[in-house]
């Protein structure tokens, strides 16, 4: 084993997180200053009670005017009564803890380092090609629309395209919703952005994240943006960390039974001409037990190019940011080290 501790070198199918190393190797130890502290603080993070975004007249203008103060000055925020049952969230996320128990030989049929690739099974982010890995394993999907990608999801475990095709169409309705509401909370013109948004892109980004035998060393994830207009998160448990621009320091999302986390993604930002900011997060471990995300990303259409509102743009906020597509970041992705 001892020569595997400074390699780069390993593969989807035979990496620290799947063989389940007692040890961390080198290529996965994060420096000092960007690894996960223990006892991270709790974040305070703003919960949006959808059931008075449902409401009319005043009590829904006020929950918007909240929606756009937690869209402003924290990118985050978490829902509740959102209206998916609990038992669809605890079978979304049943399978795909039974997707990961799977045998190594029934996942690798998934296998793919190809970012443009539909339904891949990876780990890390480009596995055996950055310098620096990460102690995560994922399944990504496409799910928009359901029934054009559904039959080329996994089939085992035997009840995964059911319950996790039922979990994703409610969660892109209620993501739709919530991407009106966000609109709205702007005051601007919903007519253009609307339509393509609901033929826009969803990605299923199932994670799964080992128990780490030295957790504080490495991590799940690196400190990201989403390249996404919004991204709805399902976790099994804690371990999700946002960066509070107030101090600079890192901060637990802390677990609430039943809310899901939403992330402010950077097309919203380039939207708002940077009114609303994309939530920087990353993913921490753990030594004792398998922690599971499932992230529900949502875009404009593979080529659809988000661009600042006309409406947000004037002498004194001139436009901050260039258009750019979903395809673009697969390109950027595909030629960049982002580790």
């Amino acid at each position: 084993m001892s020569g595997d501790k400074n390699t780069s070198s390993f593969t989807i199918g035979n990496t620290a997180q799947e063989k389940g190393l007692d040890y961390v190797p080198e290529c996965y130890v994060v420096p000092p200053s960007k690894s996960s502290s223990s006892g991270t603080e709790k974040a305070r993070i703003p919960t949006i009670d959808m059931s008075r975004l449902r409401m009319n007249g005043n009590k829904r203008s006020i929950a918007i005017e909240e929606l756009g103060e937690a869209c402003r000055h924290r990118g985050f925020f978490q829902v509740v009564n959102h209206g998916i049952s609990q038992s669809i969230l605890d079978e979304a996320l049943a399978m795909a803890f039974g997707f990961f128990d799977l045998p190594s030989e029934e996942k690798l049929k998934f296998k793919s380092n190809d970012v443009y690739n539909p339904v891949r099974y990876g780990t890390s982010l480009k596995d055996g090609a950055d310098k620096v890995q990460f102690w995560r394993v994922f399944l990504k999907h496409y799910a928009h629309p359901l029934d054009a990608w559904i039959d080329s999801w996994p089939h085992n475990p035997p009840q995964y395209r059911e319950k996790m095709g039922k979990y994703s169409a409610q969660v892109r309705n209620l993501a739709l919703e919530l991407m009106g509401m966000i609109i709205e909370s702007l005051r601007i013109s919903p007519n253009r952005l609307t339509p393509k948004l609901d033929r826009g892109m969803q990605v299923m980004a199932v994670n799964c994240y080992p128990p780490c035998p030295k957790p504080e060393m490495a991590l799940g994830l690196p400190p990201h943006s989403d390249y996404t207009c919004l991204t709805i998160i399902l976790q099994s448990s804690t371990g999700l960390e946002i960066l509070d621009t107030d101090d600079g320091n890192w901060k637990m999302v802390p677990e609430l039974h039943g809310a899901l986390q939403v992330h402010i993604g950077d097309h919203f930002e380039v939207m708002s001409n940077g009114v609303y900011k994309s939530v920087v997060h990353r993913a921490t471990l753990n030594s004792e037990k398998t922690r599971i995300s499932i992230a529900s990303l949502h875009s404009l259409g593979m080529d659809d190019k988000m661009e600042t509102a006309n409406e947000l743009i004037d002498e004194q906020n001139p436009k901050r940011y260039k258009e750019s597509s979903f395809r673009d970041f697969l390109d950027f992705l595909a030629n960049n080290d982002i580790a």
